[in-house]
């Protein structure tokens, strides 16, 4: 959506010849692909592990957080492995999101029209909004040191991340 915003706002003339339908299932899929292979990832490696005591899942879907917690094997590589995945897919992805409105930013900022950089910045806000909101939670609930784990906490944050956006 950033690339898109960016297009459509610093090359409105060429935005059908750049965003051409090739583009948008190339891009669709490059993030399929993504959300597809880090889970596997995990599923793969979470299908090694032991599990003993209850079998009750005390939230709202079968997080990977969740079953770490559950497991009687030692779960530090999966853990290691969700910071790391999770640090490089959240940071290369809001690099573009903050290189694209940076360029967004700077060109609006040289319009002279006051209306058009009204209607400009009122169509990034909606999506920069959600994107606050997804990131925040996110990281909140997926990069960040054990310590400050709360199941509590994981709930609120997993349901923001999945309900609200």
């Amino acid at each position: 959506m950033a690339y898109d915003r960016y297009v459509a706002i610093c090359n409105p003339l060429r935005y059908l010849s750049i965003m051409k339908k090739t583009v948008c299932l190339r891009m669709a899929a490059g993030c399929w692909g993504l959300s597809f292979i880090t889970p596997l990832t995990h599923t793969f490696l979470m299908s090694k592990l032991n599990f003993c005591g209850s079998h009750t899942i005390n939230h709202f879907f079968c997080d990977v957080t969740i079953l770490l917690k559950i497991s009687c094997s030692s779960t530090g590589v999966i853990e290691a492995l969700t910071y790391v995945l999770g640090s490089v897919e959240l940071l290369a992805s809001f690099l573009i999101i903050i290189v694209s409105y940076s360029n967004i930013i700077s060109s609006i900022l040289k319009i002279k029209s006051k209306g058009w950089e009204h209607k400009a910045f009122s169509t990034c806000a909606s999506h920069l909004t959600v994107v606050s909101l997804f990131y925040g939670s996110l990281c909140s609930t997926y990069v960040r040191p054990a310590s400050w784990y709360s199941l509590e906490n994981n709930k609120i944050l997993s349901l923001s991340y999945i309900a609200l956006t």
